[in-house]
């Protein structure tokens, strides 16, 4: 009966909590015959606060308890539009905040938008190609859902530094484009600019320009047909005949090319600082043009950007003249007076050869650059 005493007790309590359940319990002890002292009945107490009483309390406390704070972010949003009112996709966007920094880009709609942002100071880029950035600021409140006004990303301005290119590298650009210039794709072409505002070569880029026409195959090609020819007219007839006597020819017809183009292309431009190409015009009448022509024969435009007698064209005609003595054969060799009037004739050729450069080298030259 021990156990169902006991289980009787306890039902007894959770039913009713009866404050009387010392006397309830003597009472079940007289009707069940037993006697037992009264910590019997503080045993039934301890065991029914241990399983009923103190997890009631616990979980009563615990009720009570505040639920722990949300944390302290919010929510910052908006959109991305050009000053036009487009919006603009795919634009960057960064957040600066007391989180870090997050990024992230805009959707076909131009919106954007950052979670979890925690609260306090913050600012937003957003950037685009083309496009100058905008940045807003301000300070986000826990909890709360910020949406920016509308960013108005304006055209990025251009900036030009007239000083990034100097004169040399300007002239060197120009040398590259006069070296693609070859008369029917082959024979060069170079000391002809069709840019009226040039840049002046420096010294060096006149050699440059002068060595490169030397090396040029087609000049070895036309001194080998002008030997031919000489050989065949027996020209330089102190030459002599036969197969050594056409290396004398054509050594000689190569000689007077180099000379020429040494002292009338480098040498002489640079003691009297002035540029040895001839400066296509092609604009005005027909007469304006041909009197250019024949008058750059005997000027040109100096260094300084002035037109000027042409000291070394004149001097440089003349000069190779004189200088081909040296190697001719002794009664081949002109006097004095005949190489003045060989020189004044190379003259009036350079005129001739600058008139059909004017109306006719043009067109026969591809890869030319069109004029500004």
């Amino acid at each position: 009966m021990g156990p169902l005493y006991e289980g009787a007790g306890v039902r007894a309590a959770i039913a009713g909590f009866s404050p009387n359940l010392y006397a309830e319990d003597v009472r079940l002890k007289r009707f069940s015959g037993v006697l037992e002292p009264g910590p019997r009945a503080a045993s039934v107490w301890l065991r029914f606060a241990a399983a009923v009483v103190l997890p009631g309390v616990a979980a009563a406390l615990g009720a009570q308890q505040p639920a722990a704070p949300a944390a302290a972010t919010g929510t910052i949003s908006g959109v991305v539009n050009d000053v036009g009112g487009t919006p603009v996709a795919g634009a960057p966007v960064v957040l600066s905040s007391v989180g870090g920094q997050h990024k992230t880009t805009t959707d076909d709609a131009g919106g954007f938008q950052f979670t979890g942002v925690p609260a306090g100071a913050f600012s937003v880029t957003a950037a685009a190609e083309g496009l100058s950035p905008a940045t807003a600021t301000g300070k986000l409140a826990a909890g709360e859902v910020r949406v920016l006004p509308a960013f108005a990303l304006a055209i990025a301005t251009a900036h030009f530094d007239v000083d990034a290119i100097s004169q040399r590298e300007m002239a060197e650009l120009q040398i590259q484009q006069e070296e693609k210039q070859r008369l029917f794709g082959a024979i060069p072409n170079y000391f002809v600019s069709y840019d009226k505002n040039a840049v002046p070569l420096t010294a060096k880029q006149k050699f440059e320009l002068t060595d490169k026409t030397l090396i040029d195959p087609t000049a070895f090609a036309i001194a080998g047909v002008q030997a031919g020819i000489e050989q065949a007219d027996n020209d330089l007839p102190g030459y002599g005949s036969g197969p050594g006597a056409y290396g004398k020819r054509f050594g000689a017809s190569y000689a007077n090319f180099a000379i020429g183009t040494v002292l009338g292309g480098a040498v002489l431009p640079i003691v009297f600082h002035q540029d040895p190409r001839y400066f296509y015009k092609g604009t005005g009448s027909v007469w304006r043009r041909f009197g250019y022509a024949m008058a750059t024969a005997v000027i040109s435009k100096g260094d300084n950007g002035k037109w000027q007698p042409g000291y070394a064209t004149v001097l440089g005609d003349f000069a190779a003249g004189a200088i081909s003595n040296v190697y001719y054969p002794a009664g081949s060799r002109n006097g004095a007076a005949l190489t003045f009037e060989n020189g004044g004739l190379s003259v009036l050729f350079d005129g001739v050869g600058n008139v059909v450069q004017e109306f006719l080298l043009k067109h026969l030259t591809p890869k030319v650059p069109k004029q500004p």
